[in-house]
């Protein structure tokens, strides 16, 4: 069940970003999150703050200092996902940016993210540069300057790939502004899209969700992008560390679903053989390496998906039906071979893995 509050039921003039700000617990930060985003140039805006059951108090604060938001409860933590997708059927925007309440953005932010989805019809979801509060200098581990991914399904961003991450010296500025996936800490999603192809699976509950949105999109001919006019300082890992049994869980669990929602069948039977090859070897280290809780991750996450793999084949089926563009397309927008055995072997510095779309 969910209720909200400080709804207007007045007729107002068509508002152009609708803010989604999934939240549990940490009052500050959403506090910090929220004055950030008041500073902005842009005014044609709505905020919701979908909270998901905190008992710290942040409903009042809401209440009390921040009036003209408008706050969803839900009961329970549904998760960053389920959160988001709460707070979609109470927005007026034609634009929807789902927002990380661990962040802080530049003046300039909602500006430059209207103004780059809003000039081309064909773009689906656009992200911000994403910068490290912890280190202000350095890429964030959560998206960086634009979400990428191998053909194997795993995950990385230029400026960062696995743990490690790099100095933002603007060495990614003069890339091609496409990327595979736009972070879930800030992207900014056209309402339009979310009708065609759905919102976030809830079943992920939290972690790569966004890059399973942003993949349905390219299956029907939208394309994910970055503008690096605007950033924002994000906390990373502030809800979940990143050593934290449930997330090592959690993002091999939502990987190997996403991989098999989404690729068609004929590209499924060579990848996702090879990817569970790779599970092994993830499996391996882990034990040699001594971490249990990436272990344990690693056998619960392959063995969800096969316990449930029914359920998740009905998902494949009834994505697939959506699909306008073939897999030989898509993976021209992917890193070709495997990113952790390049990275792991040494093969190519982050630099190099991260710069393959060069031009």
């Amino acid at each position: 069940m969910e209720t909200a509050n400080n709804m207007q039921t007045e007729k107002v003039k068509e508002i152009a970003i609708s803010i989604i700000i999934p939240h549990y617990n940490g009052k500050e930060i959403l506090s910090n999150c929220l004055n950030s985003l008041l500073k902005n140039s842009f005014e044609n805006y709505e905020i919701l703050v979908v909270d998901n059951g905190s008992n710290d108090g942040s409903q009042d604060l809401i209440r009390k200092e921040f009036s003209n938001v408008v706050l969803i409860e839900n009961e329970t933590n549904k998760g960053y996902a389920g959160g988001c997708n709460s707070g979609i059927s109470y927005t007026k925007g034609k634009y929807i940016l789902f927002l990380n309440n661990d962040v802080e953005v530049a003046e300039n932010f909602l500006e430059e993210l209207y103004n780059t989805i809003d000039s081309d019809e064909n773009i689906g979801l656009v992200q911000p540069k994403l910068l490290s509060i912890q280190k202000k200098t350095h890429f964030d581990y959560s998206g960086g300057a634009g979400g990428e991914i191998d053909i194997f399904g795993f995950p990385f961003a230029r400026g960062r790939v696995f743990i490690e991450l790099e100095k933002d010296e603007s060495q990614y500025d003069n890339m091609t502004q496409e990327i595979f996936w736009a972070s879930g800490t800030s992207v900014l999603v056209r309402k339009s899209l979310l009708n065609k192809i759905g919102s976030f699976d809830e079943d992920f509950f939290a972690h790569m969700e966004e890059i399973d949105l942003n993949w349905r999109a390219q299956l029907i001919g939208y394309k994910s992008v970055i503008t690096l006019k605007t950033f924002l300082y994000h906390y990373s890992g502030y809800t979940l560390p990143a050593e934290n049994p449930r997330k090592m869980y959690l993002n091999h669990r939502n990987n190997l679903i996403m991989i098999l929602k989404n690729y068609s069948f004929l590209t499924l039977l060579w990848v996702f053989p090879i990817r569970l090859f790779l599970e092994l070897i993830a499996l391996a280290y882990a034990i040699v390496s001594g971490n249990k809780n990436w272990a344990k991750g690693v056998l619960k996450g392959v063995g969800f998906v096969f316990n449930n793999f029914g359920s998740i084949w009905k998902k494949h089926l009834k994505i697939q039906k959506l699909r306008t563009v073939p897999d030989s397309e898509i993976m021209q927008n992917m890193f070709k071979g495997s990113v952790a055995l390049t990275f792991f072997l040494r093969i190519k510095t982050v630099s190099q893995i991260c710069s393959f779309k060069k031009k």
